[in-house]
């Protein structure tokens, strides 16, 4: 049974893929090598994982001003992720997501910790919802 969570859309858009949750905030600047979008953060619970083509759903970001570069890059690669949800807003992710220009999602009113890995979510940051699909 498909579940929708409502939220505040933050990049307009819609895009569908296979969730992957990260449990702590991702750095922008060698968190991930942009050529594979592998996630290369030292000591990151996902490491060795890869944002491509998934819809990407994390607490925040931490560290430089690097989301803007590296995910650009990993978005000319062809490796970035289709959509963003997440808890924490800052300057880091803000400017990100300006570049990346994937569809994205904030503030959700139900907790997402119901979305697992895998799962199959579409996220629509025109109307701020993310449904999700799951193969149970």
């Amino acid at each position: 049974m498909p579940e929708l969570l409502r939220g505040r859309g933050v990049v307009p858009g819609r895009a569908s893929g296979p969730a992957l949750v990260c449990t702590a905030p991702l750095s922008g600047w060698g968190g991930i090598d942009p050529r594979s979008g592998t996630i290369v953060e030292s000591g990151h619970p996902q490491h060795g994982r890869s944002v491509a083509g998934t819809v990407l759903l994390l607490p925040g970001a931490k560290g430089s001003s690097g989301w803007s570069g590296q995910f650009h890059l990993a978005k000319l690669q062809g490796t970035a992720p289709r959509a963003i949800v997440f808890t924490r807003m800052n300057s880091k992710l803000a400017l990100g997501l300006a570049v990346l220009r994937v569809p994205a999602v904030t503030g959700l009113v139900t907790d997402p910790a119901t979305i697992r890995t895998g799962d199959l979510v579409e996220v629509d940051g025109t109307a701020g919802t993310v449904l999700i699909r799951r193969e149970d």
